[in-house]
């Protein structure tokens, strides 16, 4: 699979999503709460609906996995080699509380890893994706930056959640961190953000899914940073009936 030659397309369909997804910021929206006890909105479903027919349409023998999808049972997931893993709107509660701290993942796994990552950012433009150089890279205001993520800073400048202060397990390890600053930010921006290099760690310890680290953490890794879980591996994805995602630690370069 060549994702340059998509990549265009992925930009203007994401585009509109954007639009449609600022058109209901900040309104009286109806929130629902789901099984999981996250929120959705109209506007998830919305999102879902337009990035999974983009997809269809330019690879339409790739199956699609989508935080919004219909429960898709293991023993079809499990025949799945190469499938599309998206969250049509990551940060609902973001989007709901207003922070701007929203974004749209799009990721393409092959073997139980992510091969190819896409985010964009509704409120600021800003796409952040791989290209077939495996290189991370950033668009905004038409200018594409190459990103690398950077050595870890003194102190270290750790970004975690807006809703993660209450976890106990955070809080201890953060206590084993020595001299750090906590910067707090919503959404996939998170590996993002280390990826430009403004952040150097995010470990977390919360509730969290597939869809929401494949794409973050292929940019990540195209950036020079890694994502592992507590054996000190990469995150493999699609191995279970659960997606829900181990504790993971996200970082910059060692």
């Amino acid at each position: 699979m060549k994702f340059d030659k998509l990549i265009p397309r992925l930009i203007s369909s994401t585009q509109e999503v954007g639009k449609m997804i600022m058109f209901h910021y900040k309104t009286n929206l109806d929130v629902k709460t789901k099984i999981d006890e996250t929120p959705i909105t109209i506007v998830d479903q919305k999102a879902h609906q337009l990035i999974t027919n983009t997809l269809l349409e330019i690879t339409p023998k790739t199956p699609i996995l989508s935080e919004e999808s219909e429960r898709i049972d293991y023993t079809i997931r499990s025949n799945w080699r190469e499938y599309w893993l998206i969250d049509p709107l990551d940060g609902t509660r973001d989007f709901i509380e207003e922070t701007g701290e929203f974004c749209i993942c799009i990721a393409y796994i092959k073997d139980h890893r992510p091969i190819f990552g896409f985010i964009y950012a509704p409120l600021s433009q800003i796409y952040y994706f791989t290209n077939d150089q495996f290189q991370a890279v950033k668009v905004q205001n038409n200018k594409t930056t190459v990103l690398e993520s950077r050595i870890r800073q003194h102190p270290l400048e750790v970004v975690i959640g807006h809703h993660s202060s209450n976890n106990q397990h955070l809080q201890s390890h953060l206590q084993t961190l020595g001299d750090v600053r906590i910067n707090r930010l919503g959404s996939a921006l998170k590996f993002c953000k280390i990826a430009e290099g403004v952040f150097d760690y995010y470990p977390r310890f919360g509730p969290c899914s597939e869809w929401d680290t494949a794409a973050g953490e292929c940019i990540l890794e195209a950036a020079g940073g890694y994502v592992v879980g507590v054996d000190n591996k990469p995150l493999q994805y699609n191995t279970k009936e659960s997606l829900n995602s181990p504790i993971f630690f996200a970082s910059g370069k060692a």
